[in-house]
């Protein structure tokens, strides 16, 4: 591992607004409470790499409480970093593998969650690692509050398309579909937030693929 990797695995192991795995489960079913200490809603990016999407909603919207879950620490880092010195004050880390959120998070506790560019794992033996697949949906279920969405912004028109199949065959609810999002009429400023990697796709000239869903 190189010493910048080390130096930031370091630090972020000092951030407040960062919660590593092995510090236990201490915010279970009272993240707004305890770790924001407020009663604003609770959302989450999945796989947020760097927590660019998850600081700039954050930004958008300081009612709210955004949290980015990773596993990598020396990727939210930068996040996590960013939200401190900006003094972002509604952004927090959690570095934990998204398999296990359902034991860092009671049922209803999340109001929406954001997946940004994931991976989308194409090969056919890896669905499972879909974070769209049938057993992640079955833990969003849980998590989220009566009404609550699931977001899902892609490059990828396969993990697209693989995910609106699985919203047909679950008979989840359905709300809003493009496979071009800057040329359509849901760009708007929270759709437009864009990654590094968004940022590059777009210069390749790369669609951007946007769904959002619910499970009523």
């Amino acid at each position: 591992m190189g010493k910048d990797k080390l130096r930031r695995f370091a630090e972020v192991d000092t951030f407040k607004n960062v919660v590593q795995m092995d510090a236990g489960k201490p915010f279970k079913g009272n993240w707004a409470n305890e770790f924001f200490k407020n009663n604003n809603p609770v959302v989450l990016e999945l796989a947020c790499g760097k927590g660019e999407y998850t600081v700039n909603l954050a930004r958008l919207f300081p009612g709210k409480n955004f949290i980015g879950v990773d596993y990598k620490g020396n990727r939210i880092w930068r996040g996590a970093k960013t939200a401190l010195e900006d003094g972002i004050n509604n952004v927090g880390f959690l570095r934990i593998q998204i398999e296990n959120l359902l034991d860092y998070f009671a049922p209803g506790e999340v109001d929406e969650i954001w997946i940004t560019f994931p991976d989308p794992q194409p090969q056919l033996s890896r669905e499972k690692k879909r974070l769209t697949s049938p057993r992640f949906l079955a833990m969003y279920k849980v998590l989220l509050k009566p009404g609550g969405f699931v977001n899902l912004k892609t490059d990828n028109d396969g993990l697209h398309a693989y995910t609106a199949e699985k919203i047909d065959e679950l008979k989840l609810k359905l709300h809003i579909r493009t496979e071009d999002l800057y040329h359509s009429p849901y760009a708007d400023e929270v759709l437009s937030i864009k990654t590094y990697y968004e940022k590059k796709y777009l210069q390749d000239n790369k669609n951007i693929n946007y769904l959002k869903f619910s499970f009523e």
